[in-house]
């Protein structure tokens, strides 16, 4: 077993600004711990804002998103650029993700979802959820936005709206007078094609 020189470590992990690579040593436990610890922490993060995240990017959390992964590209491989250094860290992460997915699949269960992993309402009965959008930080301004997208020209044409766990957003309109009519003329049509239909039978 390699021998660790936990004062390095320690310093290597905990000192703010670059560390003197003549004098800190980084180590293969390191090269382990530090890609672990900020997926970790990223993971932590973004499950307590993801959905607000996925659901609708504004300017501030696009600016985030970009910057996120060159913050933490140090702190994951430190001052090692080898190459060695890059695959030992890049299985490090690999290995804990597989671990995490592992312990936190739940089967395909309803019952063991998450509270975190349901859906969440926030248009029912054609009336906003103000509670649920003030919660994830989405204002009517993007929801409206989203609504846009999926063809609806305000909200006041929207029945419901479920945000799913992944961020998509599904939205279902009202029915109107011409979408009910449209219907019976329908179901008038299918009714007189079955009455030639079985006169054409006999």
């Amino acid at each position: 077993m390699p021998h660790v020189d936990w004062p390095a470590l320690w310093a290597n992990l905990l000192h703010f600004g670059a560390p003197d690579s003549a004098t800190h040593s980084v180590s293969l436990l390191e090269k382990v711990v530090r890609p672990v610890v900020v997926y970790l922490l990223l993971v932590l993060g973004l499950r307590t804002v993801g959905k607000r995240l996925l659901a609708q990017l504004n300017p501030f959390d696009f600016v985030v998103l970009l910057t996120l992964s060159n913050t933490v590209q140090n702190a994951i491989i430190g001052n090692d650029t080898s190459l060695t250094g890059g695959i030992v860290g890049a299985a490090a992460l690999l290995g804990v993700n597989a671990l995490l997915v592992r312990i936190f699949y739940r089967g395909p269960s309803r019952e063991l979802l998450f509270k975190s992993d349901r859906d969440v309402c926030l248009v029912a009965a054609g009336r906003v959820d103000e509670a649920e959008m003030r919660r994830l930080r989405i204002n009517a301004a993007e929801l409206t936005a989203k609504a846009h997208e999926r063809g609806f020209d305000t909200l006041d044409e929207v029945e419901s709206a479920m945000l799913y766990p992944n961020g998509t957003i599904y939205f279902r309109g009202r029915p109107t007078d011409t979408d009910a009519a449209r219907h019976a003329e329908l179901l008038r049509r299918l009714d007189a094609l079955g009455v030639e239909l079985a006169a054409l039978r006999r």
